[in-house]
């Protein structure tokens, strides 16, 4: 449960720490005094959207966090043990929102940074917030198909039945594009069989041209580099006197001659003695070289027309020459798959109805909990209903299948609900309510009914008794009551006769701090909650007959309530 909400600068609110606690706790307050920021900081810690103004106006930086008791609450520990999220105290989990005046926005859960989605996920496990326009939500379909899964317990099969949907539409596209690859397999084949056919013929290989294009230089050149490579040998050693070889051993000699043993001439000869050893090395590198080189003709030809069908079959392809040899593998793997298409689409239609079955089947399960719980839901709302002063009402949940073959991602039914105000007559979509009392009222019941079901510790109610007084609002304050004690509730209310129920009540006001709008939050103790009580029943001018009225209405919910 939520058991402290801190906010700073947010809003008109500068500095607020509300402790809370576990049962139903009420919050009022006089018409603009910020009865709702309490839950709007609180939705931006669960992950809501940030506007670009809750920063408080003077404020660089916004700051709101949220601490909960999840002792008892094994989904939300499992959750951040998966996410690696835990704090240091298993039993506790804070969330954080930081907002700036310049629209950036960061959130942590238990200190470390997280993305608003995982956040809003965790939230979703931790709150559940049932706001003043929910009657509005209930106009939508979709809502409707929501609440239904909720309260039959069928989320799990519900997500199960849209990732089999992806699946088995996933296996039809590719189904599809195999079928269409098939009715042009034929004249493909034949295309990719002859420009296999020929590229495999050639069998390029990686880095064979830059190797043929060096041997043709070579083979084309080769005269002329016989007869200027033995001109170079006779020049480094194979002359007479004057080589390279005899001029530096003589140069050698003459230094030996001179009977002088200083670093220079050391160093001359050491450096006469290292080109002695490299023209060495270099007359036997290029004679190496030269007993390689043939004058082959018939090799040059061989060579010459390989390199030209090389050319030829790149620009015939378009691609670089020596991309040929990726091109052969690509057409050949195309040329494959195109050969076991049929093959292929066998297996691809087999999966495809064994996805389309397994669909059906856990679509079937979702029908039976629908069906079942749509019957539940019918008995508990109109119960609801008629404590709500709506006796003649029948709603019904109804669920229309639809043909299997006709199946979507939400199942094998459309979900509706339909009301019928009066007795005798035909229900109808809620739409289709004229009356905005009358629609509030259907709405309070669904959400009473749909919230005992659920496992979400904290349960919060945002002016959701707008439009009805009197008798009815004391029954509402009582379902609400009675729903405090499976799980935290909180209601923002402008009833008596709801706030009289609250086990703590919050008092909103706002006044006028060192020149700017303050809103504070304080909890009431009996004495001021009887007054607060009378300011509701009878406006600003408390009398009396207000204050003993108020005084019949808390010690009447301090006894057991039934409903």
């Amino acid at each position: 449960m939520l058991t402290l909400l801190s906010i700073r600068n947010f809003a008109i609110v500068s500095s607020l720490d509300l402790e809370l606690k576990a049962g139903m706790t009420v919050v009022s307050g006089e018409t603009g005094a910020g009865k709702s920021i309490m839950l709007d900081a609180l939705g931006l810690a669960l992950g809501k959207r940030a506007e670009a103004d809750s920063v408080r106006e003077g404020a660089n930086r916004a700051e709101i966090s949220a601490a909960f008791d999840i002792t008892k609450l094994s989904e939300a520990r499992e959750w951040l043990e998966a996410n690696e999220l835990e704090s240091e105290d298993a039993g506790e989990c804070i969330l954080r929102r930081t907002l700036t005046s310049d629209g950036r926005s960061r959130s942590y859960i238990n200190g470390h940074p997280c993305p608003l989605n995982r956040v809003k996920e965790l939230g979703e496990i931790l709150v559940d917030i049932h706001g003043q326009h929910e009657h509005q939500r209930l106009l939508k379909r979709d809502h409707h198909r929501s609440l239904l899964d909720n309260f039959a317990k069928a989320d799990e099969s519900a997500t199960e039945v849209r990732t089999l949907f992806a699946q088995w539409q996933t296996k039809q596209t590719e189904l599809k594009r195999l079928q269409d690859m098939s009715a042009e397999a034929h004249a493909q084949q034949q295309l990719l069989s002859y420009q296999t056919e020929e590229l495999n013929r050639l069998d390029p290989q990686v880095g064979e041209l830059e190797e043929l294009e060096a041997e043709q230089k070579t083979l084309a050149n080769a005269g002329a580099i016989l007869t200027r490579g033995q001109q170079i040998t006779t020049l480094l050693g194979e002359g007479e006197e004057s080589d390279a070889q005899s001029l530096v051993n003589h140069a050698l000699q003459l230094l030996g001659d001179m009977e002088a043993d200083t670093p220079a001439l050391q160093q001359t000869a050491e450096m006469l003695n290292a080109a002695l050893i490299q023209i060495e090395e270099a007359e036997r590198e290029l004679s190496n070289f030269l007993q390689r080189v043939d004058l082959d003709p018939e090799r040059l030809q061989e060579v010459e027309e390989r390199l030209s069908t090389i050319y030829d079959l790149a620009r015939k392809h378009r691609v670089a020459p020596e991309q040929l040899p990726e091109l052969r593998d690509q057409l050949n793997e195309q040329l494959d798959v195109l050969s076991h298409v049929d093959e292929n689409l066998e297996v691809l239609e087999s999966e495809v109805h064994s996805a389309y079955k397994a669909l059906i089947s856990k679509a079937r399960e979702l029908s039976k909990q629908r069906i079942d719980a749509a019957k539940v839901l019918d008995g508990e709302v109109n119960k609801q209903l008629e404590m709500l002063g709506m006796a003649s009402a029948r709603f019904t949940a109804k669920v229309s299948e639809v043909d299997p073959k006709y199946i979507t991602a939400n199942g094998l039914e459309e979900i509706e609900f339909l009301i019928s105000t009066n007795a005798g007559q035909t229900a109808k979509p809620l739409a289709k309510i004229a009356s905005g009392g009358e629609l509030s009222r259907i709405s309070l019941a669904i959400q009473v009914v749909t919230a005992q079901t659920t496992d979400t510790p904290t349960l919060i109610f945002d002016e959701v008794d707008v439009g009805i007084g009197g008798g009815i609002a004391e029954v509402v304050g009582r379902l609400l009551r009675k729903l405090s004690a499976r799980a935290q509730v909180m209601c923002v209310t402008h009833q008596p006769q709801v706030a009289s129920q609250g086990h703590t009540h919050l008092f909103v006001s706002k006044g006028v701090e060192t020149g700017t709008i303050e809103t504070r939050i304080n909890a009431l103790t009996e004495k001021q909650r009887v007054n607060e009580i009378a300011r509701m029943l009878g406006g600003l001018e408390i009398t009396n007959t207000t204050l003993e009225h108020a005084k019949e209405m808390l010690s009447a919910s301090s006894e057991k309530v039934s409903a």
